[in-house]
């Protein structure tokens, strides 16, 4: 079983205490987010558990319990997102100079290949265009050569959570043009620059559940829960299927998802996961880390 901590919330980043308080205990609980109710309970036990991906903006609350993880005998990678969006977009991600760092510690301590660098989503802005991007990926690029070998990118999907939010940032000056090829000016120049700049600094580029076909400019489908990287990194050979509750786009493999929606502090605008900015201060107000579920 491949646990996922988690696509719904950034465990590593709020809730580190939780999740190694669960580790400890052996299992963890988790509500169906859709029907609340419906309570699963996961083992985390050691035996049961193949290999652990963590999503994060900041692990840098977890660095200190990797010993602890490693001795219990556990497998695990990041998917490590840094972006240098404007604070309009992502109000309370970590300075970008601070998330390299931390980058370049955690690959420093587990191994560039188990530390993959999310430049995803990209936002196409009045603020954020092609250009914006073109630069602010490839300073960061040059920052973290050496310390990943892929980088994962994606165009924005705008969720229905997301929707509102977005659109009240008209308000402030801020157009969000529907993000396809053809809306975007220098769409074509931005993917190609990309590509160069990504292998240029020894870097994989691949993306993440789009539906836009990018494979013309080099950028082929990829898999966050990666049953390949797992074999090659870990020598574990995993026969799981596609994971039949994400899109139809997404290749990950299946996995358990222990994290729970609204429950994010970050506050980026364009989030899938959270619906409420005060909801989420709210859950994570009452969040109690001995508790077996993350909320509740």
């Amino acid at each position: 079983m491949i646990i996922s901590a988690s696509r719904r919330t950034d465990i590593p980043a709020f809730y580190a205490a939780w999740f190694m308080n669960r580790v400890r205990a052996g299992f963890c609980t988790a509500p169906n987010p859709f029907n609340r109710n419906q309570v699963s309970r996961i083992s985390l036990a050691p035996h049961d558990v193949d290999v652990i991906v963590f999503w994060t903006r900041n692990p840098r609350p977890l660095l200190a319990s990797l010993d602890e993880l490693d001795a219990r005998g556990y497998r695990y990678y990041f998917q490590y997102t840094i972006l240098d969006n404007p604070r309009q977009l992502d109000a309370r991600t970590p300075p970008v100079e601070a998330a390299i760092e931390t980058f370049r510690t955690l690959s420093a301590r587990i191994g560039s290949e188990r530390v993959i660098w999310r430049y995803d989503p990209i936002v196409l802005s009045s603020l954020t265009d092609a250009e914006f991007h073109q630069k602010r990926y490839a300073w960061i690029a040059a920052q973290l050569q050496g310390y990943t070998t892929c980088s994962v990118i994606s165009i924005l999907d705008i969720y229905r959570k997301a929707e509102r939010r977005l659109h009240a940032l008209a308000a402030h000056g801020v157009t969000i043009p529907d993000q396809t090829p053809e809306q975007i000016t220098g769409f074509d120049e931005l993917m190609c620059n990309l590509v160069e700049t990504a292998t240029r600094c020894g870097m994989e580029i691949v993306s993440c559940a789009e539906e836009i076909d990018l494979a013309g400019y080099g950028v082929h489908p990829g898999k966050c829960i990666d049953d390949d990287l797992i074999e090659r990194i870990f020598g574990l050979r995993l026969e799981l299927k596609k994971d039949p509750g994400q899109r139809d786009a997404c290749g990950c493999v299946l996995s358990r998802d222990i994290g729970m929606y609204d429950s994010c502090l970050f506050g980026c605008q364009y989030c899938y996961a959270t619906s409420s900015f005060a909801r989420a201060a709210e859950n994570h107000a009452a969040h109690d880390p001995l508790s077996p579920s993350l909320i509740g």
